[in-house]
Order: C-alpha cells, then structure tokens, then sequence
C-alpha cells in the first residue's frame, strides 16, 4: 500500500519539564521505528532548499530543535506544508513521500532520526523518476 500526505504526521515528543529547562526523551518507543542513523543540517540559508527527494524503504522523523523550518510534502497527488517551530514535536515522514525543506529561519537545526543508514539506492532524487516509481 503506497503511503500518502495523510500518513505524514506531527508527534509529541516526550518533554520533562523543569524550572531550570526542559529535556526532551527520545527512546525505546517514542517512535515507530528504530533508527539507524542520526544527522542534522545547520547554517542553512533562508532562501536555500534541501530534500528534494523520496526513500524507497526509510522512515525518517525531523525535529526543529532551534529555529524554525517548512517541509513541504507530496505523495504525487497532493501536497502540504508543515512548519515545525517546536523542540517537543517532530515530523514522521513515511516511506514513498517527497519531501522538500525551505525557509530556514536564521539560526534554525533540523535533527533528523532515519530508520537505516545511509544508501544511496533507497533515494528517488529526480520528481519524474518519484512519479514513474509510484504510479
């Protein structure tokens, strides 16, 4: 079953609370899956874009933990946009869905937890190749 914009969505991350700052848990089952790799884009300029692309297999979950970003989906019928502000919430992006990162605020990180490591096969970086693959 293809995946579509539907089955994107924002999750709370667990946050403790304290008078002296907060700390955010990602653990055990905090998300659907277990994560491989681990990696963040910073100093991105606002009017730069990254992603541009869709996994084949991979999940991936972005948090904005400084600053703020917009991640424009597409499930090659509909699109939306998501703009994650938050440290406690994060985005989960299933397989099969194009994803597009633009306006970084000044100072903005997006942390982003992958469900496998780096493989440059599970990439569909071309939009016609991502509409021929989930026709």
């Amino acid at each position: 079953m293809k995946n579509t914009i539907d089955n994107c969505q924002v999750l709370d991350i667990p946050k403790i609370a304290d008078h002296r700052g907060n700390l955010a848990v990602i653990e055990g089952d905090t998300l659907p899956f277990d994560f491989k790799r681990v990696y963040y884009l910073y100093d991105v300029p606002s009017d730069a874009h990254r992603g541009g692309h869709a996994h084949k297999e991979q999940q991936e979950f972005l948090i904005a933990v400084s600053g703020s970003f917009e991640v424009i989906l597409d499930d090659g019928i509909n699109k939306k946009t998501v703009t994650l502000n938050k440290p406690n919430k994060g985005l989960l992006i299933p397989t099969g869905i194009w994803r597009e990162l633009g306006n970084f605020s000044s100072g903005a990180i997006c942390v982003v937890f992958s469900s496998d490591v780096f493989l440059e096969s599970d990439y569909i970086r071309e939009y016609s190749e991502f509409e021929k693959f989930y026709r």
